[in-house]
């Protein structure tokens, strides 16, 4: 009769460590570092930049699109495009630092930006002409408070939230002014009968990016209506 060595005993993986190994894998890649991308910076609503034809959405907030309207004392007013003036005011003429958090589903950055020491997404959430996203962080969540208190922009009257506005008008923003429109890359079309879900399968597949009038080209996966889906995130 022989014993076993316990120092030779080897375990096998459960069924829970395979299924998390699994999941990690399946898991889409998220960027290790932030990027940090600056320059001059064109507004194209209240909470999107574009920096030298990068698109860049502010980080934790979220403001009226550009063509909504909100009410207030006794008629509707231009809060989408109040929004974008307040930001464009902020911008104009400056130097807009970004440091990136994040990346959409339309491969588009999401970065906090800085004017200086002024932290963009505050100063439009100040104003009160866009709202905080808490379930992204809680930075913005003291500065949403004050503005409803004071009753500024949006908490003056009534307004729909942006993300229900977008759900009830799913129809493709217009086309952005570009700071720069550089040549395009050459880019293999497609087959004619491609449709891709989201920008992941798009990516898979090495179809994107995909150009307006390109098979396989839906406005909802083009997040900043410029034309080019699932364009990817490039650093300066």
């Amino acid at each position: 009769m022989t014993s076993k060595n316990p120092n030779r005993a080897t375990r096998r993986p459960t069924r829970t460590a395979i299924a998390a190994i699994i999941f990690s894998l399946a898991l889409p890649p998220t960027p290790s570092v932030a990027q940090d991308v600056s320059g001059p910076a064109r507004v194209s609503d209240g909470d999107t930049l574009n920096l030298t034809g990068i698109v860049v959405r502010l980080y934790g907030i979220d403001a009226p699109e550009l063509k909504q309207t909100c009410t207030r004392g006794d008629g509707p007013w231009a809060c989408g495009q109040e929004a974008a003036d307040k930001l464009a005011a902020i911008v104009e003429g400056q130097s807009v630092r970004c440091e990136q958090r994040d990346i959409d589903d339309y491969g588009r950055t999401v970065a906090m930006c800085q004017v200086g020491i002024i932290d963009l997404s505050a100063a439009v959430v100040d104003a009160g002409l866009a709202v905080a996203l808490p379930k992204f962080t809680a930075a913005y969540v003291p500065n949403e408070a004050r503005a409803r208190e004071r009753r500024l922009g949006l908490w003056s009257g009534e307004f729909q939230m942006p993300a229900d506005y977008r759900a009830a008008n799913p129809a493709p923003r217009q086309p952005t002014a570009r700071v720069s429109d550089g040549p395009r890359p050459a880019t293999p079309p497609p087959a004619s009968n491609a449709y891709f879900r989201n920008c992941k399968e798009a990516w898979a597949a090495g179809a994107a990016p995909i150009y307006r009038g390109q098979p396989g080209y839906r406005p909802e996966m083009d997040g900043d209506g410029d034309g080019i889906a699932c364009e990817p995130y490039r650093p300066r």
